[in-house]
């Protein structure tokens, strides 16, 4: 079967990501809005965690958690792009910045829906 990648980078190109198979449609594009996604703003996709993997620069990812410490944010160290985090939701997916992959303009887009991460389902 033959797979299709996407690649992500963060701004300066120190941490490069490969994304397999990426959703063709994109089509769970969203935007959480608990404390920290909404201060950080990106859209995220979705993708089980065996299906990424860090090309270039995992040296230079930092992690950020807080709280439970489930989500697992990762950010490039030199120039602050938000690359990718594991998801509280599912810790078996990660979630990746729609605009740090290659080609895609979240802009272009349109509205993208946001989740409810105020009250987090883990939290009931």
């Amino acid at each position: 079967m033959d797979r299709q990648y996407r690649n992500a980078t963060c701004h300066c190109g120190a941490v490069e990501l490969r994304v397999i198979p990426l959703r063709t449609d994109l089509g769970d594009a969203h935007r959480c809005d608990c404390s920290f996604c909404r201060r950080r703003g990106a859209a995220t996709v979705s993708v089980p965690l065996a299906d990424l993997e860090i090309l270039r620069g995992a040296d230079k990812l930092t992690l950020y958690q807080w709280n439970t410490g489930t989500a697992k944010h990762y950010f490039c160290s030199i120039c602050g792009i938000y690359t990718h985090h594991q998801r509280r939701s599912n810790p078996e997916e990660f979630g990746i910045n729609l605009g740090a992959l290659e080609g895609i303009n979240p802009r272009e887009r349109g509205a993208i829906p946001w989740v409810d991460g105020v009250n987090h389902p883990a939290d009931s």
